[in-house]
């Protein structure tokens, strides 16, 4: 039987070569691009999950009420940590983290050999709590003494050329501080959301840092573990005002804590509430994925269907001599599972070659592992791919009359017709709201390149404050301006964009007790505004030319806007703290943030020497040679450090990385959408031309045109994609407009996107099936005519 099934199979390719290769093609397609949406899914919900101790493993975060508002943070109180192993049963273990640290590089040096990397400051603890595996040293000691350092795999072959043997051997940073190896830590895994070249004790960073005894001083990242059997939604009633106890300054703040492999995913918050974040992404291709896969299916439905009649009598005759509907339907679906594991082959081969772009794309490293897990899976996409293409064919093959079969009396029922029709309406409304999705998100992206954002990005340039310009940075800027291509130059303390170091102990005149506005400020140096184009709206910038100007201040549009000062801000005096300031200048909204975010109020103080990012503006179409020269003067001013930069309009395009990406896949994935749903369209256009061959005859032998042809062929076609268009249109403008919504700034609606897009749905199914009128309209009536039916 099974064999007899297989040589059914194979003679119906060789009969159906053009519908073999439409389906096919099809299901190869679609296969290959769910897979790789299946491996980036994979990828991206297997972040943090290798902790052994992931379903105990939480972190500490803290909610503030700002006013009308309820920001959520993971910068929490400094003395946080030990409080909550002193004085809360349910917590096992717990480490700090600095999450300011880990974007700054450190120069490490031993002897003539000097290194940029990346570190952190972590608890005693840290090895402990995470699951990261140490090639040397005792995980319990690596960072209790203030003086160690444990570096990561690559860096010490980077530094050593081995791993071996380190552990005592000493290293400098910074030129100023030396540490004893105590281990050597494997490379984070590619799962970690957190990844160090090497790695300090929290405790000297505490030794550096007096204020985080106090309980208003916000900066470290706290994780713990939590005892077995913890009801974590009874322990976050329980800390909900555990820090509001050590302060009265702290009565708006609420602690609580969330699974630290969530935040990856789950790390967006609205008003104290979690309101998705990265996993809004991954729904988002699953559903793409499913989509595409469903539009192959249909494909392969529609024309299964649309050549029953050339199987009609095959089926009366086996029902006739006894075969039951179910063997039949046994007999379909194994066809079309042979189908779906035949586009299986075709799609690996695929993945293989357009897996390195994809990974471009995405910045992942996915790879074609074939572990078990994988494999499995896989095949169990597959197979169900194979059975529900199969499904609705099988079901209706099955079920022919074998009396009404043999006597040739079948023809297509309404139902069936029906069944085509809404199947090839599902199948181009996905397309068409693909195609809206695509046209919304490109000029979102657009829109979020162009808007005026308040500060000149273009040909900025930025690096790190090291070596000589570390102890003279005066000179060093004044040097760095007379070279020839830079316009001017400046310092501030950390990187410009993405700043989140908050106060909300500003006081000013008149200040409501229940106002607690949260700034965000930035320590910046002389000529800073200028050299990033930022317009002051009233007053002045930090100027030499007034003399010490450490008791000025200067806010944001937004910031004297919430403070609701009467009059002219320019001369008013605050508080922060013990200190007084004098408003020296109020500047123009720019956009610190993501688009995605409202303009915070916002301050500046004056400490040049406090900087440690330096600034240089270039004269545009001089970047090139500019910048190599910039790289000399480096080397010769500050030897034997490595002149790392960057641009600011790099970190501009980083803060919407997630959605140049979805604009970029959302494109391929539509456009093999459409080109799918057109390859089934125009499948059933050609058998649609064939069965009407003699009647294309009769017309052409009667003086019909070609476009006559053309049109009578065409004209169901477009009835039902006008349908689906109908149908998608509106649904494409609620899950665009969901997607805006995340955004502050975005585009409007406008009618034309949808339009446009249903527009070129329909030209698209013309060509398809114009393609096949003209070959109809094209044959000779009497070759027509002598057509067998």
């Amino acid at each position: 039987m099974y064999k007899h099934n297989l040589l059914v199979f194979m003679r119906n390719i060789r009969r159906e070569k053009v519908f073999f290769f439409i389906n096919l093609i099809g299901l190869s397609a679609g296969l290959a691009c769910a897979l790789l949406i299946y491996l980036w899914v994979v990828d991206e919900l297997a972040v943090d999950k290798f902790h052994e101790q992931d379903s105990q493993l939480y972190e500490a975060m803290l909610t503030i009420k700002n006013n009308e508002n309820i920001v959520t943070q993971h910068f929490v109180p400094g003395p946080l940590a030990k409080a909550m192993l002193d004085e809360m049963p349910e917590v096992e273990r717990v480490v700090e983290y600095t999450h300011t640290f880990r974007n700054e590089k450190n120069i490490l040096a031993v002897g003539d050999k000097k290194v940029k990397a990346k570190g952190d400051y972590v608890g005693a603890d840290f090895f402990n709590v995470f699951s990261f595996d140490l090639m040397h040293g005792d995980k319990s000691k690596v960072l209790a003494d203030k003086k160690s350092i444990v570096l990561s795999e690559s860096l010490a072959k980077k530094m050593f050329n081995t791993t071996d043997n380190l552990v005592g051997k000493s290293i400098k940073m910074d030129n100023d501080q030396s540490f004893l190896i105590s281990g050597v830590y494997k490379d984070f895994p590619r799962e970690s959301s957190i990844n160090f070249d090497f790695l300090l004790p929290f405790e000297l960073f505490r030794d550096n840092n007096q204020w985080l005894l106090n309980w208003l001083g916000n900066a470290p990242g706290v994780s713990v573990i939590l005892k077995k059997g913890t009801d974590v939604k009874k322990f976050n009633q329980k800390i909900a005002s555990f820090v509001r106890t050590k302060s009265k300054d702290l009565h708006n703040f609420t602690l609580f804590v969330r699974p630290f492999s969530d935040a990856y995913l789950y790390g967006n918050y609205e008003n104290g509430v979690q309101s998705g974040g990265r996993i809004e992404y991954v729904k988002l291709f699953g559903l793409i994925a499913i989509f595409i896969l469903l539009i192959a299916c249909i494909n392969f439905m529609n024309l299964s269907t649309a050549k029953a009649s050339r199987r009609i009598k095959e089926i009366g005759v086996k029902k006739a001599v006894g075969a039951d509907r179910s063997i039949l339907v046994a007999q379909y679906l194994g066809e079309s599972v042979i189908m779906a594991f035949l586009s299986l082959i075709i799609a690996v081969v695929i993945i293989y070659f357009f897996l390195p772009t994809f990974n471009v794309i995405t910045g992942k490293e996915l790879a074609l592992s074939f572990d078990p897990q994988l494999i499995l899976s896989i095949l169990g996409i597959t197979l169900l791919t194979g059975l529900l293409s199969g499904s609705y064919p099988a079901l209706y093959l099955s079920g022919f009359n074998p009396a009404t079969v043999l006597k040739g009396k079948f023809k297509s029922s309404v139902s069936e017709l029906l069944v085509r029709k809404v199947l090839v309406v599902f199948q181009f409304s996905l397309s068409v709201m693909l195609i809206v999705a695509v046209m919304v998100v490109y000029n979102q992206i657009e829109y979020i390149q162009s808007r005026n954002l308040g500060y000149d990005k273009d040909n900025l340039i930025y690096f790190d404050r090291e070596g000589w310009s570390a102890k003279s940075l005066e000179t060093f800027l004044a040097k760095l301006e007379s070279e020839p291509g830079i316009r001017s130059t400046s310092s501030m303390v950390g990187n410009f964009l993405g700043s989140k170091t908050t106060t909300d102990q500003i006081e000013w005149q008149n200040k409501s007790p229940d106002d607690k506005t949260v700034f965000i400020f930035q320590i910046i140096n002389y000529g800073l505004f200028k050299t990033l184009g930022i317009d002051l709206s009233s007053g002045r910038a930090f100027s030499k030319d007034y003399g010490a100007e450490d008791s000025k201040i200067v806010f944001n549009e937004t910031a004297i806007k919430a403070m609701g000062l009467q009059g002219e801000p320019v001369g008013q005096r605050i508080r922060w703290g013990e200190s007084e300031f004098e408003i020296a200048g109020v500047v123009k909204d720019f956009q610190l943030e993501s688009v995605k975010e409202e303009i915070k109020p916002m301050l500046f103080l004056l400490n040049p020497e406090a900087s440690n990012k330096i600034f240089a503006k270039i004269e545009k179409g001089k970047e090139l040679e500019t910048v190599r020269r910039l790289e000399g003067f480096y080397r010769q001013y500050n030897p034997g450090y490595p002149f790392d930069f960057k641009f600011l309009d790099e970190d501009y395009q980083a803060l919407y990385s997630s959605e140049t990406r979805i604009s970029t896949l959302s494109r391929y994935f539509a456009g093999i959408a459409i080109i799918i749903s057109c390859l089934g369209l125009f499948g059933l256009a050609a058998f649609s031309a064939e069965r009407r061959t003699k009647e294309i005859g009769i017309r052409k032998a009667l003086s019909a045109s070609k476009f006559s042809i053309v049109f009578l062929l065409s004209k169901d076609f477009t009835k039902v994609v006008l349908l689906a268009i109908v149908i998608a249109l509106p649904l494409s403008y609620l899950i665009t407009k969901r997607w805006l919504d995340d955004f502050v700034y975005r585009i409007d609606l406008k009618l034309w996107y949808f339009l446009l897009s249903g527009f070129l749905a329909l030209v698209i199914a013309w060509l398809t099936v114009g393609i096949q009128g003209l070959k109809a309209a094209n044959k000779n009536p009497v070759d027509c005519l002598k057509a067998n039916d």
